[in-house]
C-alpha cells in the first residue's frame, strides 16, 4: 500500500488491476455512498476515490457532510459521521466501460444483499449509468429514486470523477447537499415524531 502523498508508480497500478479494497462500512448509517468500482489508485492504495482529481472529497465537504475536505487515507473518519462507501462493482479497473453488463447486474443485487444486512438510512449511487445498468432502471434521473431497498431510500448523484464533463465540481456538491439537506430533514421530522 502506497503512502497517502505518494503516486503509485506504474508497476503499482498495473499490479492494482483486478484487485479489491474493503469497504468503509458499518451497521445503521445514515448515508451509504456506492461508487460505480475502484480505480487503479484505489486499488494500489487501498482508499477510495484515491484518485486527484476525484471530485467526491470536495463535494463531500462542499456540500456540510463533512465539517473538513477529508483526505482519501482518512475514509475511516467518515463512520464517525455516519457515512460509508461501497462499491457496485468490487473489481479495480483503469475505466469503468472495462465492466460487462453482467457484472453490473450481478453487482447490483450484491448490493441489494448489502444494503438489507447494513440498513442505511440511503443508499447514493454515484453514477446515473451505473445504476441504470445495476438496477435496470434506463430512465432513472439524478436524484431520489421512486423505490428503495426495503426501508433505505435510494438517491442517484453525478459521478464524481474528474472525467465526468457534464456536472462542474459546483454541480456535483450541490447534489450531494441536496440529499444532506433531505437526510436531516427526515432525521429532524423522526424527532418531531412526524
Amino acid at each position: 500500500m502506497t503512502s497517502p502523498f505518494r503516486r503509485p508508480t506504474a508497476e503499482e497500478l498495473a499490479a492494482a488491476h483486478d484487485a479489491t479494497i474493503p469497504d468503509v462500512a458499518a451497521p445503521g448509517l445514515r448515508v451509504l455512498f456506492c461508487g460505480i468500482n475502484p480505480g487503479l489508485w484505489s486499488g494500489a492504495t487501498g482508499r477510495h476515490f484515491a484518485r486527484p482529481g476525484n471530485r467526491f472529497w470536495p463535494a463531500l465537504h462542499r456540500s456540510g457532510f463533512t465539517p473538513r475536505q477529508l483526505r482519501p487515507d482518512e475514509q475511516d473518519e467518515l463512520l464517525g459521521y455516519g457515512l460509508g462507501i461501497t462499491n457496485v462493482v468490487a473489481r479495480t479497473t483503469a475505466r469503468a466501460d472495462e465492466l460487462t453488463a453482467d457484472e453490473y447486474r450481478t453487482g447490483g443485487a450484491a448490493l441489494v444483499e448489502r444494503v438489507g444486512r447494513l440498513r442505511p438510512e440511503v443508499l447514493a449511487v454515484l453514477g446515473i449509468g451505473a445504476y441504470r445498468a445495476a438496477f435496470g432502471r434506463p430512465k432513472a434521473r439524478v436524484g431520489p429514486q421512486p423505490e428503495g431497498i426495503g426501508a433505505t431510500a435510494v438517491w442517484v448523484l453525478p459521478n464524481p470523477s474528474g472525467l465526468n464533463a457534464h456536472y462542474t465540481p459546483d454541480g456535483i456538491a450541490a447534489e450531494f447537499r441536496r440529499l444532506r439537506e433531505a437526510v436531516e430533514a427526515d432525521q429532524e421530522g423522526e424527532r418531531d415524531g412526524r
